[in-house]
């Protein structure tokens, strides 16, 4: 099978025989992924079996009420009801690349085969080092790494529509309108508690939350004073393991410095709080909590919005089938075809036991 144009470049730019920093190639399109890096430190498991994960979820109260007596007044009793079962569907996830042999020959690398077992080992060719720039195999490894970390950010800043087999994201959960549809197959509408909360033009609309915030230094602090005002309302239904995080647009986080700038957040040794004096100020925190930078919402076209997600055990979280986190795949070849695959599959759903200690903002 001839090669491609681009694989005769990958395979010119890899074996350059007159170069630098030997072993070493400049990545240039790599952006941080902070949701999806938090999503992972949280993440939990669940076992397989069944086609969904599942959680009981309720109101909290049953329907009765307390009520005063004496003597031997007649009194009632009830049978507490509320309590609904939330559905979440798991999804399978596929990534796979191939390479030639003759490509991998190009670069100095033999796979040497067992036919009797369809295993494929690599083996560097002696001298290899002295006549190639990196390693193509682990580039292109690296390369399929890079796209699948960059493909499930994606699906979890989504809400699921693009691909009806893949994981549905946060946008699934904390909607723009909070009392829309269903989720896990609880109605938002029928059931106030089952709603995030929410301050854009769509929940405006709807009375289910409040407009999108129009940021302004004077007064204290337009944004400044919503999220004050805010972070009483988040806070309402926290629970031992509530584990807020916040990720915000380039815009947001903007708006929220010139408001603390114009308001009396002032220094005497620099706003990064070094020796010398920094013009630079650092991510804004809130509560505690940081405020940080995910440059996939600017890539969205999100810039202005933040979102609160609860990450804790009772709030949103990335669930992996047992031992179907990110798993390695190396299929054999055709038998008329001299190539290599590699591949990743993963299977993996984002749950929510509790949804109104999260939230979207947005500012005009």
């Amino acid at each position: 099978m001839p090669l491609s144009v681009d694989e005769l470049a990958d395979i010119s730019n890899s074996t350059l025989e007159v170069y630098l920093d030997r072993g070493r190639v400049f990545k240039q399109n790599i952006e941080n992924k902070p949701m999806l890096k938090a999503f992972d430190a949280a993440a939990g498991k669940f076992p397989g079996g069944k086609e969904a994960v599942s959680f009981a979820v309720a109101s909290g109260q049953g329907g009765g009420s307390l009520v005063g007596y004496t003597g031997d007044d007649q009194v009632s009793y009830y049978n507490p009801t509320g309590t609904k079962r939330a559905r979440f569907l798991w999804k399978e996830h596929h990534i796979g690349m191939t390479m030639t042999m003759s490509q991998l020959k190009t670069d100095g690398i033999d796979i040497v085969e067992d036919g009797s077992v369809a295993s494929q080992e690599e083996r560097r060719m002696s001298g290899r080092e002295m006549q190639v720039l990196a390693n193509m195999l682990d580039e292109n490894n690296e390369k399929l790494g890079e796209d699948y970390a960059r493909g499930l950010d994606s699906l979890i800043h989504g809400d699921g529509t693009s691909d009806s087999k893949a994981l549905a994201g946060i946008k699934s959960l904390i909607l723009d309108d909070p009392s829309l549809g269903s989720t896990g197959g609880v109605s938002r509408t029928a059931n106030t508690w089952w709603r995030n909360r929410a301050a854009t033009t769509a929940a405006n609309a709807a009375g289910s939350g409040s407009n999108q915030i129009t940021s302004a230094t004077a007064g204290g602090g337009a944004l400044l004073k919503f999220l004050q005002k805010e972070s009483l309302q988040l806070s309402r239904y926290d629970d031992g393991s509530t584990k807020r995080r916040w990720f915000a647009g380039s815009d947001f986080i903007d708006a929220l410095h010139t408001e603390m700038r114009a308001n009396g957040y002032y220094t005497q040794t620099g706003w990064s709080g070094g020796k010398a004096v920094d013009g630079k100020m650092g991510m804004p925190l809130w509560g505690g909590e940081e405020i940080v930078y995910d440059p996939t919402l600017d890539l969205n076209s999100l810039a202005k919005r933040c979102y609160v997600i609860d990450m804790g055990k009772s709030g949103i979280r990335m669930l992996y089938m047992d031992g179907q986190r990110m798993k390695r795949h190396r299929p054999a070849r055709p038998y008329d075809r001299y190539v290599v695959y590699q591949g990743i599959t993963t299977t993996a759903v984002l749950v929510a036991k509790k949804l109104r200690t999260s939230a979207v903002y947005d500012i005009a």
